[in-house]
């Protein structure tokens, strides 16, 4: 009886420091992991914007108005994580930079930052976080792949497998068509938000 006591009292007491242990690394380490995740969403948005100086909130952004607006445009595999304001250094409005989480990845979500100008004109995309498979999915994060959308004026890309021959289309990257649509997707959804707040007057703010 004592020995198990004695057991139980050890197993406690390395419970009790290992506890202790992790809450202090994590007290350590959330602070420049914070730091580090803000400083890729900052590179993030020059890299579709690099001609703003600066970037602030959009203040009528609201998660539950624009999930219902995709959902109605069957994007329901789309959220929107976050929206931006590219302003120019006189604060004057050069359009929107919109995050957004696509669930239809082959591997998982893959999040990323799309650049649309005033006048619904895509200026790049910029992958956050992605983790398809080495070699296919993973193509989506090059350049030969993202410029395909960059430029681009349009309320809808698609997606082809026999060659693009309108400026909306996108070479699906072979072997990987999960991936191009989930990519595809997730711009479109940008774009829906953008579209909605330009017709409803939202950049005039």
């Amino acid at each position: 009886m004592k020995k198990m006591l004695h057991d139980a009292f050890i197993l406690l007491v390395i419970t009790l420091v290992a506890g202790l242990c992790l809450g202090f690394v994590y007290e350590v380490t959330k602070g420049p992991i914070a730091a580090q995740k803000e400083k890729a969403k900052t590179e993030a948005y020059l890299e579709v914007f690099q001609e703003a100086a600066s970037f602030e909130a959009d203040p009528d952004f609201s998660s539950d108005q624009i999930q219902n607006a995709l959902n109605e445009a069957g994007l329901t595999e789309v959220s929107v994580q976050e929206v931006m304001l590219a302003l120019d250094q006189n604060k004057t409005m050069l359009g929107y930079v919109v995050t957004v989480v696509s669930h239809e990845g082959y591997s998982g979500d893959i999040t990323f930052s799309v650049g649309v100008k005033n006048d619904s004109t895509v200026n790049g995309i910029s992958i956050l976080s992605i983790s398809e498979t080495a070699g296919l999915g993973m193509k989506a994060n090059t350049e030969e792949f993202k410029s395909q959308f960059a430029g681009v004026n349009t309320s809808k890309f698609e997606y082809t497998k026999s060659g693009a021959s309108a400026d909306n289309q996108i070479d699906a990257i072979s072997g990987a068509t999960i991936t191009t649509n989930a990519i595809t997707n997730g711009v479109n959804a940008a774009l829906e938000y953008c579209n909605l707040m330009i017709q409803g007057g939202g950049q005039d703010e």
